[in-house]
């Protein structure tokens, strides 16, 4: 059994895309929200998956990042998935989980990326630029925002868009597209890094 672990920090619309999407062979073994209240810990509850809270420090309610990592190796995760989490990963989770950490971004890396930029501020920067098309762009996770190996992107034509919530809406669908599949490759073992690139086998 292929085992996941999810970051999210929202609704959770990615998450249930992946729960609703994988195969047998995968295990969303934990959900971790850096909120308490986290509107996705109800499709935990839903689906009985163990949801945990994370903070930089340990406070009431909340794990720090060491004892995050202490579940993840008892769990035996083999992929960590940002999914809609607003947090930057400390340097020692990705050292522990390097080549092993993704993150989906609403845009087209390398543009539209960085510090603050997620959820509607980048379809904001994206409309206000008078992008034609924006997409979905699926990375690897390294210690610079937005920063690691593109594994795979998925276009979207916005050339007729009128707001920034229309290409939210737009790119989200992509998401749950390409996500779940990307996810399906990690655990056929059919994404490699070859230098610079990243190949998806078939």
């Amino acid at each position: 059994m292929y085992k996941i672990a999810i970051l999210v920090s929202g609704r959770g619309s990615n998450l249930r895309a992946i729960l609703n999407t994988i195969s047998n062979n995968i295990s969303v073994a934990g959900i971790v929200s850096d909120k308490i209240d986290c509107p996705a810990f109800a499709i935990a509850d839903q689906y009985n998956i163990p949801k945990f809270s994370v903070a930089e420090k340990s406070r009431s309610g909340y794990l720090d990042y060491e004892e995050l990592l202490k579940i993840f190796s008892e769990f035996e995760i083999d992929l960590i998935v940002l999914a809609g989490f607003l947090k930057k990963i400390p340097d020692k989770v990705i050292d522990e989980y390097e080549g092993r950490i993704i993150n989906i971004h609403p845009a087209l890396l390398p543009s539209f990326g960085g510090k603050g930029m997620y959820g509607i501020n980048v379809h904001r920067a994206v409309f206000n630029r008078s992008c034609q098309v924006s997409g979905a762009t699926i990375h690897f996770v390294d210690k610079i925002y937005d920063n690691g190996k593109i594994i795979a992107q998925e276009i979207v034509d916005i050339s007729d868009v009128q707001s920034p919530e229309e290409i939210a809406e737009r790119v989200l669908k992509v998401e749950h597209k390409i996500l779940p599949e990307v996810i399906e490759k990690f655990a056929e073992n059919k994404v490699i890094v070859k230098g610079n690139r990243v190949i998806i086998q078939n």
